[in-house]
């Protein structure tokens, strides 16, 4: 049975508050109901002996991710030529791979991956040259997104853009096409993600940092690109090294981008004003516990147990899945299926009233 923290409060008596109140006030400490917060804090201090790097298990999953990624990348450019269906064939499982080498670059950004920040560092910028994301650049977005997640008044670091109805409303007729355009999901994991990862994470502009604190990561990841794709374009020519890499980085990006989305973009995720949000309370309440078949979870490192890393982002990948294996609550929270989320594409707009992400057809017909 699933377990909500959510639940309304049914409308009550006078006389049932009074003989309630009654009750309570004779309760000792231990006995009072546990409030929304205290229950939260709970849960996050069951995360808390999760945290913390386990080296053997680290290298492992280098281990597991960069050597089949070698050999199959290797694979696609002997069949690029003679037998592209092979290649596109392989460009699914080396996609995988992709996003599993950037949930190993996004723990190092946190400094979960491994217990020395230089090696963090070193390993973080390593993966960034397979990931096209700036690695400096994208930690401290990903920073303000951890710090900001679910508080209306702060969006816009790392966030899929999400209008409240009262905001959709007032748009003029084009600005609301443009953002139907952009919440389309055609638009965002076919078009938007990947040109976001391909193209605009090479310049320093569009991204929630200025240009000035955002420049020296981007060119010295530019300056890696050209280290690795230069050799691989001399020997195997630029049309092969495109119809590789390309099927490769998109797919990569789209996935990624749904993964992002999925994770904060569900009917029951929680969003407040700056005066009532709670960092704890957004971080459960407002992250997807993403149920995917082992496989799944494997190649896009358990990053669907997003509840948990958001209440303990020091928690690495690697050990998520024990954090969530040891509480049956969480495993109960805002859990959703493959086809759960998949009607999740529908939702584009908060509704502050009903508390909930609504799609455009529950809007009323004057809107």
């Amino acid at each position: 049975m699933n377990v909500s923290l959510k639940q309304p409060l049914q409308a009550e008596s006078r006389a049932n508050i009074l003989m309630r109140d009654k009750q309570t006030a004779q309760l000792s400490p231990s006995d009072l109901p546990e409030t929304q917060k205290q229950r939260v804090r709970r849960l996050a201090a069951h995360c808390q002996k999760y945290r913390g790097p386990v080296t053997r298990l680290a290298i492992l999953q280098l281990f597991t991710t960069l050597v089949p990624l070698v050999l199959i990348v290797g694979v696609m450019f002997a069949t690029v030529e003679h037998a592209y269906w092979a290649t596109l064939l392989l460009a699914l499982p080396a996609a995988g791979l992709l996003v599993r080498a950037f949930i190993i670059q996004h723990d190092c950004g946190h400094g979960s991956f491994f217990g020395s920040r230089g090696l963090n560092d070193f390993v973080g910028r390593a993966m960034s040259v397979l990931t096209l994301a700036p690695y400096g650049l994208w930690r401290r977005e990903h920073a303000q997104h951890h710090a900001t997640s679910g508080n209306l008044d702060r969006r816009g670091a790392g966030d899929i853009n999400t209008m409240t109805v009262e905001e959709y409303v007032k748009l003029s007729p084009l600005g609301k096409l443009r953002y139907r355009l952009y919440r389309h999901p055609l638009f965002l994991f076919g078009l938007g993600v990947p040109t976001y990862f391909l193209v605009l994470q090479r310049v320093p502009w569009f991204h929630a940092l200025p240009p000035k604190d955002a420049w020296k990561s981007v060119l010295a990841l530019n300056v890696g690109l050209v280290g690795l794709y230069a050799p691989l374009c001399y020997f195997f020519g630029i049309a092969n090294v495109v119809w590789v890499g390309l099927p490769v980085l998109h797919l990569a990006a789209a996935t990624g981008g749904w993964l992002f989305f999925i994770q904060h973009q569900f009917e029951e995720t929680t969003w407040d004003k700056a005066e009532g949000w709670d960092f704890q309370v957004a971080a459960l309440l407002g992250s997807s516990y993403y149920e995917l078949p082992k496989t799944l979870n494997w190649f896009t490192g358990n990053i669907g147990l997003h509840h948990i890393h958001h209440l303990n982002s020091m928690i690495p990948n690697y050990r998520l899945m024990a954090c969530l294996n040891a509480s049956p609550e969480l495993q109960s929270i805002n859990r959703l299926t493959l086809r759960d989320s998949l009607r999740c594409a529908r939702l584009k707009l908060w509704d502050e009233d009903g508390r909930r992400l609504i799609g455009f057809d529950e809007l009323p017909a004057t809107a």
